[in-house]
């Protein structure tokens, strides 16, 4: 499952300002000890045949379980079954049912058997049911916004703007909201799905599909079968009207199901799938083992994303025209995710929620590897390096173990440590085995493991395998230890040796040990030292060097999970930035020009040449930095600027040099924004939009009118929004949705923007809008997720939602006969509650 982290966005500036609020830390308090479910039964095929109930959001069922004893002898078979109506139990045998006693109550179905059976006696149990997902108690949680299981959207057709559809989302322990089941990871089964449904939907379930007949009426039955097993959880239903673009690897069919609107771009959005196939296979030295690949969309979706097996879902996000993907393609770190995800998690999955970092640590470190291979190592770096910061800038997560026997709820492990930490962790561990043995030994951990359980162990005593080294103090201290290094340093240079000493100092409670990559600058060159750092608050180094050295940069590869407090000159970074390889390192060095040094000769030769970088990411992040008002820069850096401004490859770039350009408030420019309108890229059309509204915000309001900002980036909508209010535009109402949702926090970091956001939160909750309204509670019930446990905090949106219910009441008061504003309501009322 890839999660969506909000709250790097607007909640990260706040909690790392100076804006003061307690946090609170419950992991590990208070607490039961998460022990690996008990398997009393062995789980060997499942077969439904199912239909659906539009009108009553309801799935008539039927089910075929095979299953024997585990090991020790039973009479009795448990199921989880949520919110169900159990109108049958009896045995089957050979078609021949004979009814079985059974108690259904909390969710739980017990079944007693026609005899006591022994280990591998298989029997097959029949059940018919219904699924009645709106009567699931289970709620959902920070990671997981809701958990029916089975969703119905817009079932009835009442919304002319939204497809109707069906989906189901298993993970954590949903699936048996639709099906009776054992729903535990680590429970395995193969299964088969006849799904009877209108004609005019497509279906998409696991495995490959056998069979499709007509029925009267105008229905269709679509028989689908997996004949490999894997856990309950990743089973999986799709239904609705979509397009089905054809692709392949190798033999394997790859398939893109597609809202229509968007068919014309589905090459553009998924292309890359295959040869993502192909890389994984080939880096992994396992080939994917599954019979096809599909990716499916759904609208309203309650996460990111998830790696059903062959049948992964999207949430619609991933839905994006030309103005988008011309700038960035921004779900493909989630294609490839939930790819590799058929590797870790789907082929071998952890065996308890407790070692989830078998799924999704891999899963994010996935992301670097194709980034890594694709678009080059720089960018691998920009894109793990800004997932490591969510996890730095996120102290309540600091007490928290990878492996994590102590949460209080099973969706708690979905986090920062498990996903944006683990994959930190792996880097570490593929840089301290080497490329060689970190490939191999996921290699055996797979071959090993295939179609099984596994846990961080046998992760770990795959890679001793192969390597030969003990791992114990690696996995101790980032596996089932919690926190990272957090260092600074001083040196100290001898002249009469020609050495510096450079003394290590970790300021944690409890120390690490790590291998460490240090750049000592000597007349202005760097030479590389990697060096052993031990478990203790201190670590002496003593390195050649012909003088005083001009610069220490520690951590100068990139690769360790770590928090450096140090300060630097211009003229180090300066040096840091043209002495260093690594792209972490430059990007360090480029972000300590402040706005007080920006008139230091050291800081303008270090934007130029970052301005003249070969990496589209540092041009991007000199552009931000810029500031052409301050005379020397605009001195030095204006001719750069204004050429990336008409001519870099990258549109972002031209996006952030036209930005650049809007701060000087020069008429001279307005011909680069009359092109800018015209561009097919979304982020060149809103930096020239924003250009023009400087110069004439009346012209600017009427070209935001005719421009799509569906899916635009957030930093174009906050430059936009403030004429989106001011001028009443409504068609971009819903665009604005998901950044006035935070303006309580937005206007601690601008007070500008903030009262533009506030502005904008209560235009919409006073308006009879559906779209905007639901962008609001979306957002705000994803970013629940990624908030510490603070009162402050939670009262604070409450308060601004309840704010909002007020004004939504006197819409409804005004416009009684509304046909969404109940809706709007009840969107709202569920966010208040989730926030108590």
């Amino acid at each position: 499952m890839k999660k969506i982290f909000i709250a790097a966005l607007f909640l990260g500036a706040i909690f790392n300002s100076n804006v003061a609020f307690a946090q609170t830390e419950t992991s590990g308090r208070n607490v039961p000890y998460r022990a690996t479910h008990t398997k009393t039964t062995e789980l060997k095929h499942t077969k439904l045949k199912v239909n659906f109930d539009y009108q009553k959001e309801q799935m008539n069922g039927e089910e075929w379980l095979t299953a024997s004893p585990f090991f020790y002898a039973t009479n009795e078979l448990v199921l989880d079954a949520k919110g169900m109506l159990i109108h049958e139990v009896a045995l089957d045998k050979n078609g021949s049912k004979s009814p079985l006693k059974f108690d259904y109550k909390n969710d739980e179905l017990k079944i007693t058997l026609d005899k006591t059976y022994q280990k591998n006696q298989d029997y097959t149990v029949y059940i018919k049911y219904t699924a009645r997902p709106n009567e699931v108690k289970q709620e959902g949680s920070k990671a997981i916004s809701d958990a029916k299981g089975l969703y119905f959207i817009n079932a009835q057709g009442k919304d002319p703007d939204k497809p109707t559809q069906i989906w189901t989302q298993g993970e954590t322990e949903s699936s048996s909201a639709w099906f009776p089941t054992i729903d535990k990871s680590n429970q395995k089964t193969t299964q088969e799905i006849y799904m009877t449904v209108p004609d005019k939907y497509v279906t998409l379930s696991n495995g490959i599909l056998k069979d499709s007949q007509k029925e009267s009426g105008n229905m269709r039955t679509d028989h689908w079968v997996m004949d490999k097993r894997h856990s309950t959880y990743l089973f999986f239903m799709g239904v609705g009207e979509y397009a089905i673009v054809k692709d392949k690897w190798r033999n394997i069919p790859v398939d893109y199901y597609i809202e229509k609107e968007y068919e014309p771009y589905a090459k553009q959005i998924y292309g890359n799938t295959p040869e993502m196939i192909e890389f994984f296979s080939k880096k992994l030295g396992y080939d994917y083992p599954w019979a096809k690949y599909a990716q499916i969309s759904g609208r309203d979706y309650v996460s990111g994303a998830m790696e059903n097996t062959t049948a992964t879902l999207h949430g619609s996000d991933i839905l994006q025209k030309p103005g988008q993907l011309i700038d960035e393609n921004k779900w493909e770190d989630t294609i490839a995710h939930e790819l590799f995800h058929h590797w870790f998690g789907d082929l071998v999955t952890a065996e308890s929620w407790s070692n989830l970092t078998v799924n999704e640590s891999f899963a994010n470190y996935s992301e670097y590897l194709w980034n890594e291979y694709k678009y080059g190592k720089d960018q691998a770096d920009y894109h793990q390096m800004e997932d490591v910061n969510h996890y730095i800038h996120n102290p309540g997560d600091f007490k928290k173990d990878l492996v994590r026997f102590d949460y209080a709820s099973r969706e708690d492990v979905f986090d920062l440590v498990t996903y944006q930490k683990g994959g930190g962790i792996l880097h570490m561990l593929r840089n301290y085995l080497g490329d060689d043995a970190f490939f191999a030994g996921i290699t055996e951990f797979l071959k090993t493991y295939e179609y099984q359980n596994a846990e961080a162990h046998q992760l770990r005593l795959a890679f001793e395998k192969v390597s030969g080294k003990d791992l114990n103090w690696f996995f101790n201290q980032w596996y089932f230890g919690s926190g990272h290094p957090k260092l600074n340093y001083t040196s100290t240079y001898e002249p009469v040796k020609k050495q510096v000493t450079l003394v290590i100092n970790q300021s944690q409670d409890q120390p690490f040990e790590f291998p460490l990559a240090i750049d000592v600058y000597d007349n202005g060159k760097p030479k590389r030292f990697n060096v052993w750092v031990n478990a203790k608050a201190k670590n002496t180094f003593t390195f050649d060097s012909s003088k005083t050295p001009d610069l220490i940069n520690i951590n100068a590869d990139g690769i360790l999970v770590t928090d450096v407090t140090e300060t630097k000159t211009p003229e180090q970074s300066f040096l840091q930035f043209t002495g260093s390889k690594e792209y972490k390192s430059k990007s360090i060095a480029l972000s300590n020009i402040k706005e007080d040094a920006g008139k230091n000769p050291a800081a303008i030769k270090l934007f130029a040449a970052a301005l003249k970088d070969p990496f589209f990411r540092i041009r991007e992040q000199a552009l931000e930095q810029i500031d052409l008002t301050i005379p020397e820069q605009a001195k030095a850096l204006t001719a750069d600027v204004e050429k990336l401004a008409s001519n870099d490859p990258k549109t972002l770039v031209q996006a952030a040099a036209i930005s650049a350009l809007v701060k000087t408030k020069n008429a001279k420019y307005s011909s680069i924004y009359e092109k800018g309108l015209n561009a097919i890229s979304n982020a060149v059309k809103g930096s020239s939009l924003a250009g023009i509204a400087e110069l004439d915000p009346t012209k600017a309001a009427a070209s935001i009118e005719k421009i799509d900002l569906d899916g635009a980036s957030d930093d174009l909508i906050s430059k936009l929004l403030p004429i989106i209010v001011k001028n009443k535009i409504e068609k971009q109402m819903p665009a604005i949705g998901t950044t006035v949702a935070f303006y309580p926090f937005i206007k601690f970091q601008n007070p500008t923007l903030g009262k533009s956001a506030e502005d904008g939160y209560n235009w919409i909750m006073s308006s009879d809008n559906l779209k905007a309204t639901e962008k609001i509670t979306k957002v705000l019930q994803q970013a629940k997720s990624q908030m510490p446990d603070n009162p402050q905090i939670k009262m604070m949106i409450s308060q601004m939602l309840k704010d909002g219910l007020n004004k939504k009441m006197e819409v409804l008061k005004n416009n009684p006969n509304s046909p969404t504003i109940n809706q709007q309501i009840d969107a709202i009322n569920k966010t208040i509650e989730s926030y108590k």
